[in-house]
């Protein structure tokens, strides 16, 4: 029996001012013309909640570029959907956050692009862009909104965790999440200038350890390490086709929002299917999906069931099979790709850039 899925990705857009180096978007971004309208994402969210469907989480690119987002929430919000917004925050106004109130959202999530303002800046490509996203922190606790504080980090930040995790408390996040680089669009291209050393992800470990005990009871502390640091995977997304539905902006059905970084693959569109219809029929839904795939080294495994032999994309990124085995674990047959992979990490501290989505 198929299980139902627990959260929506609405990737609202590509847009975005920021350009951000570990960006998971695609290489090819879409662009505002080929974006979904209201009318379709507000059917969308409707589906979603008869599907059993929890969570609407939305993001980007920048959600904040669509100027439709307050309608956006406000219809997921109608569906009886849990709405969270994932913002960099710089456009995070008076007015705007005034409107998505209104309309219903009942979380927001900010990301961070560092502690020290010039450094956030410089990662993110946007001038003043830190100081827009502390005066939107302290917009969404005046409102009594909670709040994530996400920080994205890598080789070039990771010496500021400390700073990282103080500053998430000083501005009233009720939980701070600390996410590694995982390698997936723009941050696999840029693997080498993001990829930490094993020290700094020793010391930034212990770091989060001694956070966690510092703020009990006050915020509750996420920490996601890099996959390719780990003995044993993580399960694909929850398990592919098991958990999440993740939407484009242009309406192609994923199960996870790096899928289309697989050859060979046709996604359904919500244009032209209920979600219902793509989640139970589609065969692209149907090809990892647990327990009748399985990559054949992991067949027999105790842990098959919990991890369902790791990430698909991830497995195609470092072997050009998405069926096999993910390296990561270190049972795995091409397990010795990981460190290569560990082994190219430049060893300056140049901060990796891309172009940002221009229409």
């Amino acid at each position: 029996m198929t299980s139902q899925p627990l959260a929506l990705i609405a990737e609202l857009t590509h847009r975005c001012p920021l350009s951000c180096g570990y960006c998971s978007n695609p290489l090819e971004l879409e662009r505002a013309s080929a974006e979904l309208p209201t009318e379709i994402w507000t059917r969308v969210f409707a589906e979603a909640a008869d599907l059993g469907v929890l969570h609407a989480h939305f993001t980007g690119g920048e959600p904040m570029s669509r100027r439709d987002l307050s309608e956006l929430i406000g219809a997921a919000s109608r569906a009886g959907l849990y709405t969270n917004l994932i913002t960099s925050g710089v456009t995070l106004d008076d007015r705007a956050l005034g409107a998505l109130i209104d309309a219903g959202v009942d979380h927001v999530q900010l990301s961070f692009q560092d502690s020290e303002p010039a450094t956030a800046d410089a990662i993110g490509g946007y001038r003043g862009g830190h100081a827009r996203k502390l005066a939107a922190a302290a917009r969404v606790t005046a409102a009594g909104l909670p709040l994530t504080a996400n920080f994205v980090v890598h080789q070039s930040n990771l010496h500021h965790i400390n700073e990282m995790l103080s500053l998430g408390d000083d501005i009233g996040a009720s939980r701070i999440e600390i996410a590694h680089v995982q390698y997936h669009g723009w941050a696999l291209k840029n693997r080498a200038r993001l990829m930490p050393t094993f020290a700094q992800l020793e010391a930034a470990t212990a770091a989060v350890e001694a956070a966690r005990e510092r703020l009990r009871g006050r915020v509750v502390i996420d920490y996601v390490i890099p996959d390719y640091f780990a003995s044993r995977p993580k399960a694909c997304m929850g398990g592919w086709g098991q958990r999440i539905i993740n939407v484009s902006p242009g309406g192609l059905a994923m199960p996870c929002h790096a899928a289309m970084s697989l050859p060979g693959l046709t996604f359904p569109s919500v244009r032209d299917r209920s979600l219902a219809d793509i989640w139970n029929n589609s065969e692209v839904f149907q090809l990892f999906r647990a327990p009748a795939f399985a990559p054949e080294s992991c067949r027999g495994c105790e842990r098959l069931e919990i991890d369902f032999g790791g990430c698909r994309c991830q497995a195609h990124a470092l072997t050009g099979d998405a069926t096999r085995a993910d390296p990561v674990c270190e049972l795995a047959p091409d397990h010795g790709l990981i460190a290569a992979a560990l082994g190219e990490t430049a060893s300056d501290t140049v901060i990796p850039r891309r172009m940002t989505a221009r229409d």
